[in-house]
């Protein structure tokens, strides 16, 4: 397993890391996605940390905080040996103090977080959303404090616009408090707008991406082709309404491009999926998901070999489309896709 930096940050993490949010799952999305319990997250975790998988994701909504129990529970007596991501801002009840990143919420989510992991610390706390009513100040200032008082190690963002990370990052250049160090931000062969305007951020400021649903929401896990109906057993029938709209035609073209390089490379779509996000720039990792040892040890087997730059390029021209004024004119602009990758 690779490891590279978080960002500009110290903190080094595994190119693949594990999304624990098919844990305990329960409701229509959640439940969807899988519902393991101790005993078989203990499991999975037990084949991540063999494979050098050492960075587990959560948060506190993955149903409501049944995630995070379960993933706290799995990890007993192996602490130190993991890292541990949670996110929080989002909505855990209908009252008014129940969601956002004021700094009452932020101490109260934090507190909860780490009792239901069974730990006293987090290595990576990330807003699951901009809190556009609570002054930007008062939230890095209390992240600032559960720094200082060790509750966090890190801190970042997920699903933030560039101008939110952007006014962020100043605000915490100008008062000292701690800078996002990660932008955990969905993209896939199916969805890459986050090339537009957040990678070249993250890449002028440091900020490191977790890849979340690197497999387009579940559309690229090798089930779905050009002219057959969605597969009985597809998640998709579900939790479709959930994720990242994808424009059918322009499905069935990348899946055609990544048959065609599934025939070359005798690899599974997924793989292909995920290893082509891994040569992206700003990528610090990649969450894969699983709901049993199968599926992870296929999702396993994205890393320890390269795609060809012949390979790439057949990937890249069928997942690509025009980009939104105003970064059209500076897409077309020679060398933008020669961005190198984040150090190893």
């Amino acid at each position: 397993m690779d490891y590279r930096r978080l960002g500009a940050s110290g903190l080094k993490v595994p190119a693949l890391s594990f999304g624990a949010g098919t844990f305990g799952g329960s409701g229509p999305l959640f439940g969807a996605w899988g519902n393991s319990d101790a005993k078989e997250a203990r499991r999975l975790i037990d084949i991540c940390l063999e494979a050098g998988v050492n960075l587990f994701d959560t948060a506190d909504v993955y149903s409501n905080g049944a995630s995070e129990e379960v993933l706290g529970e799995a990890i007993k007596g192996r602490r130190d040996a993991v890292l541990i991501s949670t996110k929080t801002s989002l909505p855990m009840g209908d009252g008014p103090a129940d969601y956002g990143s004021s700094r009452s919420r932020l101490i109260k989510s934090v507190d909860a977080a780490l009792k239901r992991l069974g730990t006293d610390y987090i290595d990576l706390l990330q807003l699951h959303a901009f809190d556009a009513g609570t002054p930007i100040e008062e939230v890095l200032s209390t992240l600032d404090d559960l720094v200082r008082a060790g509750k966090l190690r890190y801190v970042g963002v997920s699903n933030f616009s560039g101008w939110q990370v952007m006014k962020s990052l100043a605000k915490a250049d100008k008062h000292g408090y701690p800078r996002y160090a990660a932008h955990q931000v969905y993209y896939s062969l199916v969805g890459r707008d986050y090339e537009w305007e957040l990678m070249p951020l993250g890449l002028d400021q440091g900020v490191g991406a977790l890849v979340w649903s690197p497999l387009g929401w579940g559309r690229l896990t090798g089930k779905i082709r050009r002219g057959q109906p969605l597969p009985d057993k597809s998640r998709l029938h579900d939790t479709a309404d959930f994720g990242p709209p994808v424009a059918d035609e322009h499905l069935y073209r990348v899946i055609d491009a990544l048959d065609a390089v599934a025939e070359e490379t005798g690899k599974t779509v997924p793989q292909i999926a995920i290893n082509w996000l891994l040569r992206r720039p700003t990528v610090s990792s990649v969450i894969i998901g699983a709901r049993n040892e199968e599926q992870l040890r296929q999702n396993l087997g994205a890393v320890g070999w390269s795609l060809t730059p012949e390979q790439i390029g057949k990937l890249d021209a069928a997942s690509e489309v025009t980009a939104p004024y105003p970064y059209f004119p500076y897409r077309r602009q020679e060398g933008f896709a020669r961005l190198s990758p984040p150090a190893v």
